[in-house]
């Protein structure tokens, strides 16, 4: 069996490289934000996603806590689940829009957004698929094990895991102008629900044994486990709190549609 290890500390060339491409997207992000076209732009917004470029870089350069499966556990929560939700809360997608002149480019960007290929990869269950899916198959596989050996496949497992995770948060947060259609409040909610469940199945199998491959000590694995059931529920709470805010904005103003194309009340008739 291969000897159990994770992400003992800062990830080589390829870990650079991750955290320079999220240090150069939040740079573009708030130089983009600076030159907006003159409408507001909340700094929440900005804070938001220089957090999440903040999380990624963090992860991939600095030393992270515990033993290899638990800092494994760790690298996960904070590529796979916090830093997306982060980067998308700061709304990048309608960002570029309003930041790019008219023309061609921004154009062109508004045909890929409102593709059927980008439309269908954003439908809250396959994106789901995607992300979940795909974690289940690096740890219920040989993959995590073979992964730890070679550089580029152990480098398209971390490709996978942020891209999966944005697009998981992407589809269920929908705050970005793409398609329209198969992603509802309850299709995101279902999603979320089968997504959270599919996380917490994992690492309950994961606290009784380690992925194929791999001899983590039962301490590290019962830690790393605790913290990918307990870690998910928060990211998942968090994404499900998102959902709730956008649920409850969307029907305050339906009804004050409804109220203000509602007939005001005649005069009372003598007598009634």
């Amino acid at each position: 069996m291969t000897p159990g290890h994770g992400h003992p500390g800062p990830a080589g060339g390829a870990g650079l490289l991750f955290a320079a491409a999220a240090l150069l997207a939040v740079v573009a992000y708030l130089s983009a934000a600076v030159r907006r076209r003159g409408d507001a732009w909340p700094w929440r917004r900005d804070t938001s996603f220089a957090a999440g470029g903040a999380v990624l870089v963090s992860a991939f350069l600095v030393p992270l806590p515990g033993g290899p499966f638990t800092a494994h556990t760790v690298h996960h929560l904070l590529t796979g689940m916090a830093a997306p939700l982060l980067l998308v809360l700061g709304r990048p997608l309608t960002l570029v829009l309003r930041a790019l002149p008219p023309g061609h480019g921004r154009r062109g960007l508004l045909a890929v957004a409102h593709s059927r290929p980008a439309a269908l990869l954003v439908l809250p269950p396959v994106a789901a698929l995607l992300d979940f899916g795909g974690l289940w198959l690096i740890h219920r596989t040989p993959l995590f094990a073979a992964a730890q050996d070679r550089p580029l496949l152990h480098a398209a497992v971390q490709v996978h895991v942020v891209a999966a995770g944005l697009l998981f948060a992407f589809a269920v947060c929908r705050l970005d102008p793409v398609r329209r259609g198969g992603g509802g409040t309850a299709v995101r909610g279902a999603a979320l629900l089968a997504g959270g469940t599919a996380h917490a199945v994992l690492a309950k199998g994961l606290y009784a044994d380690g992925p194929p491959g791999t001899a983590f000590s039962p301490a590290d694995l019962h830690a790393g486990a605790r913290l990918m059931y307990y870690g998910g529920d928060l990211a998942e709470l968090a994404l499900a709190l998102v959902l709730a805010v956008q649920w409850y904005t969307s029907t305050g103003r339906a009804w004050a549609r409804r109220g203000r194309l509602r007939p005001a009340p005649g005069p009372v008739p003598p007598g009634g």
